[in-house]
């Protein structure tokens, strides 16, 4: 258990939360997975565990992924999930409550921003603060952003893509898109019944994402063997799949997370342009970690892109930066509640 007055930092993203503890770092990352009993609304696991369920539970269970598109769509479970990693993290009797600051996208709406602190203050969480993600991102990649400079961050987590410009530690041009890590699975298993007339589940399409899954044409094409069910017989069929259809099936979101980047660079004050492009633009998240993202983000805005080092932790770890300054953070705009 940790001490008095513990200050936490969590990043509740649509595929996965992580958790940053002041002083220790990050302490936990788990899938955003919850599974429950159907008949009883009972919780039977949280995180990996769950995960494992996904696509291959009985009946009265189902395996749940509370949050959609960055923002929360079952605010019960959402709620159980977050109880359960402040608890695994934080020891389940505190005799304070800990201070937490949890980030969300840049795009959310005051509604959607009152249901993530309520639930944190509903799961055990003491004052709670707001950070958007792209701010995170940029501390966590270990951008200076106090400066009057423009730094440019794209993150791509699960369920939305961020775009920003930050200079003097706050957002001058901002772009939040609903298609990211998922919207990638949803276009290989959409690929797939087209081309093969084979159904695939989200693991699958998330295996073939990172094995050979490419926004930009490989040196050298590689393959893997997939497993799905033929949707013409019924029956299970094994199938090799190349990178070059991995192409194929991602050009779509790929594009609209290119087009959004470059609508951001439209709306950006020359002189910040100017900044970025000598500085070059940085990716976070585990979507930007899709092999040849960058480069063709690089070919299409002729701006060097590079992805940050450690690129999934980045928001984790920005937003546990900012507990450092959390007294700066309770007088600024960043929504709170008291208890």
């Amino acid at each position: 258990m940790f001490g008095l007055g513990t200050e936490i930092g969590i990043d509740l993203g649509t595929a996965s939360v992580l958790v940053f503890i002041k002083g220790k770092g990050i302490v936990l990352q788990e899938p955003s997975v919850v599974a429950i009993d159907r008949d009883t609304g009972r919780v039977l696991s949280v995180g990996s565990e769950a995960r494992k369920m996904l696509g291959r539970t009985p009946g009265n269970i189902v395996a749940i992924r509370p949050l959609k598109d960055g923002v929360i769509s079952d605010y019960e479970v959402t709620e159980k999930m977050l109880r359960h990693f402040i608890n695994k993290t934080c020891g389940p009797r505190r005799f304070i409550k800990p201070k937490i600051i949890i980030c969300v996208p840049s795009g959310v709406t005051e509604v959607e921003k009152r249901a993530v602190i309520d639930a944190t203050v509903e799961a055990g969480g003491g004052k709670t603060f707001l950070i958007e993600e792209p701010i995170a991102a940029a501390v966590g990649a270990g951008l200076d952003i106090t400066k009057p400079d423009g730094n440019m961050i794209i993150d791509i987590g699960g369920g939305t893509a961020d775009i920003a410009v930050i200079s003097l530690g706050g957002i001058v041009v901002s772009k939040s898109i609903k298609v990211a890590g998922d919207k990638f699975d949803e276009a290989i298993i959409k690929y797939m019944r087209k081309a093969h007339n084979l159904l695939i589940g989200e693991r699958t399409a998330e295996e073939l994402k990172m094995e050979i899954g490419t926004a930009s044409p490989r040196p050298k094409p590689i393959t893997m063997d997939c497993r799905g069910r033929d949707l013409i017989t019924g029956l299970p069929k094994n199938i090799t799949v190349s990178s070059e259809e991995m192409l194929e099936a991602l050009r779509e979101p790929v594009n609209a997370i290119s087009d959004a980047v470059h609508s951001v660079l439209e709306k950006t004050p020359p002189e910040l342009a100017s900044d970025i492009s000598a500085r070059g633009i940085v990716m976070t998240g585990g979507g930007s970690l899709l092999h040849g993202l960058n480069r063709m983000l690089e070919k299409r805005t002729g701006i060097p892109t590079y992805v940050a080092e450690d690129a999934i932790s980045c928001v984790a770890k920005g937003t546990g930066m900012s507990l450092e300054h959390i007294d700066v953070l309770e007088k600024s705009m960043m929504t709170q509640r008291r208890r």
